[in-house]
């Protein structure tokens, strides 16, 4: 039987020709999950021989990691924050520059929070794991990820602090509106890493031609309805969108809008706030 090492080595070689951007360490954490060891186990006794079920398991990953299939979904789970939530491709994988959402619930400790086009419901529930004496909505206009969300934070046994609805807004006051929209531009989507294009919902990547009409939609749509009302909004935004969502945040009726950087120094987060002396 082939050994820890003369797997990963050759799961390694193959991801790498086949331009796999982090081939060591998927292949790593794929052998991790065909095995049920951790990844620190098997640094430790590279030697162990693999079972015939872990190899063809481990065959069987790796395989599905050369068509460019995302870890996450080979696995079923991705880390965010605090929380390990299950992913399917009915959902976006949650990403690291999205936690800017979840530190401004912290940040300004919102007591009510309404987070738009949930997803897998990774900002909804990582807000209510680390803000316990919060209540959250979390919404999402397709029934898909409302299910996957629904699903998360009954693994998570947090389904008694989040209220899940289909739709985009909700009526209420809150403290906090947070959204990750979809604001990939149709021509930036073509240029995709095949992880994305191919796999990943399009829906929940990009929702037109300039990548701003859902982050405009959402601003239209809260202008206009009384019933639900927001006094801090935090908006995720793509590369070079910050100047212009600001704009329109402004028009929205927010009065003052900071735009906040990710780890890589990218304007990524928008906020604004209805009363700007806040």
């Amino acid at each position: 039987m082939n050994s820890a090492r003369d797997a990963l080595e050759a799961a390694t070689d193959a991801l790498r020709a086949a331009g796999v951007g982090s081939p060591r360490l998927d292949a790593e954490v794929l052998l991790a999950e065909a095995t049920g060891a951790t990844r620190t186990a098997i640094a430790a006794a590279p030697e162990t021989s693999l079972d015939p079920v872990a190899t063809r398991a481990y065959a069987e990953f790796v395989r599905r990691r050369l068509r460019r299939e995302p870890v996450a979904y080979i696995t079923g789970l991705k880390g965010f924050r605090r929380i390990e939530l299950a992913v399917d491709r009915r959902v976006l994988i949650p990403r690291p520059e999205t936690e800017l959402l979840v530190e401004l619930a912290l940040e300004v400790d919102a007591r009510s929070v309404l987070d738009v086009g949930t997803g897998s419901g990774a900002v909804a529930l990582a807000v209510a794991d680390e803000l316990p004496g919060s209540t959250v909505v979390a919404t999402d206009v397709y029934p898909d990820p409302l299910d996957v969300a629904r699903a998360n934070a009954a693994r998570l046994n947090l389904g008694a602090r989040v209220r899940f609805a289909q739709g985009s807004l909700a009526p209420g006051s809150f403290d906090l509106l947070l959204a990750n929209l979809p604001y990939v531009t149709e021509r930036e989507w073509q240029g995709l890493e095949p992880e994305l294009r191919d796999w990943e919902p399009r829906g929940a990547l990009t929702p037109g031609p300039t990548g701003l009409e859902a982050i405009d939609a959402l601003l239209g749509e809260l202008s206009v309805t009384p019933e639900t009302t927001v006094h801090v909004i935090g908006l995720e935004v793509g590369h070079e969108q910050a100047p212009t969502v600001a704009d329109l945040v402004r028009r929205a009726g927010f009065g003052r809008v900071e735009v906040r950087n990710d780890l890589a120094g990218i304007e990524r987060v928008v906020v604004g706030y209805a009363d700007a002396q806040a």
